[in-house]
């Protein structure tokens, strides 16, 4: 289709979510006319969802701020906000964040990377440079809330956090899911885009899916077959497949055999659940469970895959490991059709063994709780206590970067109450929400359309080797500064700030200043180029070496296919020993732990539990502010099935108060057997209802934030990470029938 008289058309990657499809952008006079999927994208191949619009949308919504802006006085609806220089703002935020860690100790502040972090290259190159200027403890990332369980039994089975085992959904035969959506997330730790047609395509070549899900999900409507589950029971299933394969002899001899140790420690370990013995805990017959594991293993090829759902719940770490587990037990690991290693070009897994590998898997434990930390992160789950509870180390100030913690993390309202007690807050975001509300500055960066930008986390988890480049497809207005300018400036004054509060001597500063000089030449795409050429597609900076660059990518504006997963054991394997071990000890004992604990997670006294739920047109909750996001039908209801809504006398569009341990909520219900009983579902992202935001049209349809239902001190006691799934609630009607 060609473009429209007057206008040229940019090449771009949607960056809204993980499924980086490629766009056809329209421009005309710096503004953007239209939004069209990419045919020829070189891994997307035409597919588009909803939230494409979303970038014109945020690009023109008149809330989003385009200026620093202060907050004079008062909080709430009573705060008077200002806007300011760049200057001005940058020097006061390093000034006050370095006055109270010169004060208190560099542990006083604490600092916050929500997840469209992970979608902008120049933050995920710049923000380990942030790090190292605050030089504090007290780093959080919504990984502690939704995926450091699988970076952990990653790191357990193959020595590195970015050595992920990614499903080869092209050409495998059977594929066995739990607790994941991808045909409405696209992937999650698996970027697929167009779920749906490869679904299709596994059906039409004679292939299964199976799906395992306390909802029947829009990727469950599409599956040969879906199993009900109770949330926090996943460990469980995939613990009596595996003790099935072993007991049975099921699967193939794996290639990579005379690399495993552990069998035997693996085998005792998993005595305890023959599907016979835990029939009643798991509510599956056990005769299903048996003939699930024996397909499966004798399925040409087979790959199962766990996002989400095996991560929100106590045992998250221990259900991904057994996802991999699965994989290998039944040869299913490392081969076409299994569970395989992309070949990025960007290859993190790579980069970390350059830096000294990994490290220990728990480097220390949080102030106040003793919570495990994890990949030099604590978990932000434990963040309000660190605020509130006096004593060495208290958090007394935060910079937010790109998230919203509020909103995503669990009981919101106490973290909210927290953030309203900080001695000071800065944020770097373009939006005044639930969270910078509370800042005393807010640092607004150029939104995507206005910078260029290269997926390197995405493609790390790709099911097709790719690489593509995207240059701006807007010019930002003058004086505007990206997301990494934000980073390496403020980074630079607070060395500098602290450096001159501290009187340090001369020649100290003067490397700070030498710093600040050749930063010009650390642009982002130097180090994106950089990180190509030393990767496994790049020339490893020998002029005589075909390999590829940046500027390769620049030329191949759609994109350049690498090639399908190929095996790839031998590169990503960096455990000390160089083998896997079946028998690591932490799993061993989370699987005894286990065994003791086999029984249906607790329910309140109304016997219901309640699991979230993602939509199609939204990404979290920072893309609820464009009409996109929330024209037509409520979308933040209670799913209840009609076993539960009727004893409660609750039916479709009544109001209904669900309330746990740490709060209440009240919202409209959909009676639906697509859940299972007793399992309410309510979406994640809503919520906008706080006072002092600057997001009109989301307050307008503000929902209800699913977190302030979510229990803070209930984690999971690997990595930390939160329990977001099966939280204990009590239903109750509001609306008489």
């Amino acid at each position: 289709m060609a473009g429209l008289p007057g206008t040229r058309t940019v090449h771009k990657t949607c960056n809204l979510c993980e499924a980086t499809c490629g766009l056809l952008i329209e421009v005309a006079d710096n503004r953007v006319v239209r939004i069209r999927a990419d045919e020829d994208d070189a891994f997307s191949r035409g597919h588009i969802c909803p939230k494409s619009i979303g970038l014109k949308q945020v690009q023109e919504d008149p809330d989003r701020l385009r200026a620093p802006i202060r907050r004079k006085a008062g909080s709430g609806e009573e705060a008077v906000w200002e806007e300011i220089s760049w200057e001005e703002a940058l020097d006061e935020v390093a000034t006050e964040l370095a006055k109270v860690q010169v004060r208190d100790g560099n542990d006083a502040v604490g600092v916050y990377l929500g997840n469209p972090g992970a979608h902008n290259f120049g933050t995920f190159a710049y923000i380990a440079l942030l790090r190292q200027a605050l030089d504090t403890k007290n780093n959080y990332t919504a990984s502690s809330v939704d995926q450091n369980p699988k970076h952990a039994s990653s790191l357990f089975l193959f020595g590195n956090t970015f050595s992920v085992a990614i499903p080869d959904v092209d050409r495998t035969h059977f594929m066995l899911m739990l607790g994941a959506n991808p045909v409405v997330s696209n992937g999650s730790l698996m970027t697929a885009p167009g779920f749906r047609r490869r679904v299709r395509a596994l059906q039409e070549r004679g292939g299964k899916l199976v799906v395992v899900d306390p909802r029947r999900t829009e990727t469950a409507a599409l599956a040969d077959e879906h199993l009900f589950l109770r949330p926090g029971l996943d460990a469980l299933l995939l613990a009596a497949l595996v003790h099935t394969v072993l007991d049975e002899k099921l699967g193939r001899t794996p290639h990579f055999a005379a690399l495993l140790d552990g069998r035997e420690h693996l085998a005792a370990a998993l005595a305890p659940f023959a599907p016979e013995a835990i029939e009643g805990a798991l509510g599956i017959p056990a005769v299903r469970v048996r003939a699930l594991a024996r397909e499966f293993a004798a399925a040409p090829s087979a790959c199962c895959y766990g996002r989400v759902g095996t991560s929100l719940n106590p045992f998250g770490t221990l259900a991904n490991w057994l996802v991999d587990v699965l994989n290998i037990t039944t040869g299913n690991l490392d081969r076409e059709g299994g569970a395989m290693f992309p070949t990025p070009a960007v290859d993190f897994a790579g980069l970390v063994e350059l830096r000294g590998g990994s490290g220990p898997a728990v480097g220390w434990h949080t102030r106040v709780r003793g919570a495990p930390a994890f990949n030099a992160e604590q978990p932000v789950a434990c963040l309000g206590e660190e605020i509130t509870t006096p004593g060495p180390g208290q958090v007394r100030a935060m910079l937010t970067t790109n998230g919203n913690p509020v909103l995503s993390t669990p009981n919101g309202r106490a973290l909210d109450a927290a953030f309203e007690g900080l001695e000071y807050c800065a944020a770097i975001d373009i939006y005044r929400n639930e969270t910078t509300r509370h800042a005393n500055v807010i640092l607004p960066p150029t939104w995507s359309l206005e910078h260029d930008n290269y997926e390197a986390v995405f493609h790390q988890f790709a099911v097709r080797n790719t690489a593509k480049y995207s240059p701006p497809v807007l010019a930002p207005p003058p004086g505007q500064l990206h997301d990494w300018e934000i980073l390496v400036e403020l980074s630079l004054r607070l060395m500098e700030k602290k450096l001159a509060m501290k009187r340090e001597r001369p020649h100290v500063r003067l490397g700070v200043r030498v710093l600040r000089s050749a930063r010009g030449v650390f642009h982002p795409r130097r180090v994106l180029d950089w990180m190509i050429r030393i990767g496994p597609h790049g020339d490893g900076f020998r002029p005589w070496r075909r390999g590829l660059r940046v500027r390769d990518l620049e030329a191949e504006p759609k994109g350049r296919d690498l090639g399908p997963l190929v095996p790839s054991l031998a590169r990503v394997l960096h455990t000390d020993a160089g083998r896997i071990d079946l028998g690591h000890p932490v799993m061993v004992g989370e699987l005894r732990r286990l065994a003791a604990e086999r029984r249906k997670p607790s329910a309140g006294e109304d016997g219901l539990v309640l699991i979230g739920r993602r939509d199609a047109r939204t990404n979290n909750s920072w893309l609820h502010n464009i009409e996109l996001a929330v024209k037509g039908r409520d979308r933040c209801t209670l799913l209840m099935h009609p076993a539960d809504a009727g004893p409660r006398k609750v039916s479709t569009g009544m109001r209904a108060r669900i309330e746990s341990r740490v709060g209440a909520v009240t919202a409209r219900v959909e009676v639906t057997d697509d859940v299972m009983p007793g399992v309410v579902s309510l979406p994640h992202g809503w919520g906008h209802h706080r006072p002092g935001m600057a997001l009109r049209l989301a307050s307008a349809h503000a929902g209800v934030s699913v977190n302030d239902l979510c229990d803070e001190q209930t984690i999971e006691p690997v990595v930390g990470n939160a329990v977001l799934n099966g939280v204990p609630v009590r239903v109750t009607a509001v609306d008489s029938a």
